[in-house]
């Protein structure tokens, strides 16, 4: 039975997994996107999810808290100056995990984890990108010239010498065999 299982071991040491948590979590705080399997996006949106929740809240205890998640201090300033009061009105579920499908070398399921209002997702896209996805047509493509073929030559020589040019030994009596070059060894 599983009674009091509740997180997956990913087939790592405690210290390990924690080590992989830190480190993606410091990506996740960092880019505010990241691509993993779909497990370990799983397991590390709780953890995200708290420390964002304590980044709203702001005291001292919390920024320590925080720095045992986060070692970096440049990035728990982000979390608390920038990502954290963009959460101030949501009671929770700040990240969202989008599946991408198998992995191409071994079948594992990706996945995309990231913040939910994110700053280059509000930003507004440029002209070129609505170009590109069907906001206006593109320009037809004009056809480039082909270049002129060279004439052919006048008398082109044979591939292979004709039969009657082509040597006779008569080392062996009654067969007749082309001769060839020995190799030297």
């Amino acid at each position: 039975m599983r009674h009091g299982m509740k997180h997956r071991k990913l087939g790592r040491t405690s210290s390990h997994r924690e080590a992989l948590f830190r480190n993606q979590l410091q990506s996740l705080v960092d880019k505010e996107k990241i691509v993993t399997t779909l497990p370990k996006a799983k397991e590390l949106r709780p953890i995200a999810e708290k420390v964002i929740t304590r980044g709203k809240k702001g005291t001292l205890h919390d920024r320590r808290w925080v720095q045992r998640w986060v070692i970096s201090r440049d990035l728990v300033k982000k979390l608390f100056d920038v990502i954290a009061p963009r959460f101030t009105e949501r009671p929770g579920g700040y990240l969202r995990i989008v599946k991408l499908g198998p992995r191409q070398g071994d079948g594992a399921e990706m996945a995309v984890l990231e913040l939910v209002e994110r700053e280059e997702a509000a930003a507004p896209e440029p002209a070129e990108e609505k170009k590109a996805r069907g906001g206006s047509p593109k320009p037809p493509k004009t056809p480039k010239p082909k270049p002129k073929k060279e004439q052919p030559k006048a008398e082109a020589k044979p591939k292979r010498e004709p039969k009657e040019a082509r040597k006779v030994s008569t080392k062996k009596e009654g067969r007749a065999q082309v001769s060839t070059p020995k190799k030297s060894v």
